[in-house]
């Protein structure tokens, strides 16, 4: 099942730093870099956060997996963290989120950045239609891509 959090709440706040530490932590071995700013965040700086967040449960109500992000503008929307338990990665969860969150925010432009050395993440987000971008360097030889994906109709000039 997928809902909205409100992570105002505590004990969803606090269950959801677990997952994203969890989750992160994973994307720091693969990358290389344990420098990622969530995977620091405390509780208060995660409640405190203006992103909208959906979640992903068990069948036994454990929240497994969210994905947050912001609606900059009418005509975008911006994942700003994806994460997995590791304990129930490759299950499709990550994709059953961005599923949800296509379906409920349909806008044509959709960002997302994530660690070069992230395959798993690249994987997903270019399976998905994302186009790699540019890559920003973040630390010495540490670097994030860029991905984006439009939707607008191709208009054609005849």
């Amino acid at each position: 099942m997928i809902r909205a959090l409100d992570l105002t709440d505590a004990a969803t706040a606090e269950r959801v730093l677990v997952v994203q530490r969890l989750a992160y932590a994973v994307e720091a071995s693969l990358i290389g870099f344990d420098g990622i700013p969530p995977l620091h965040e405390d509780l208060a700086g995660l409640m405190a956060s203006t992103e909208h967040w959906l979640g992903l449960y068990s069948d036994d109500g454990e929240l497994v997996a969210a994905v947050a992000y912001e609606l900059p503008d009418p005509e975008t929307v911006e994942i700003s963290r994806l994460v997995v338990d590791p304990a129930h990665a490759r299950r499709g969860h990550g994709r059953a989120l961005l599923d949800q969150l296509d379906s409920l925010e349909p806008r044509p432009v959709s960002l997302v950045s994530t660690g070069t050395a992230n395959t798993p993440a690249v994987r997903l987000y270019l399976s998905r239609g994302y186009s790699a971008g540019a890559e920003v360097e973040i630390a010495p030889g540490i670097t994030i891509t860029q991905f984006s994906r439009n939707l607008r109709p191709v208009r054609r000039i005849d």
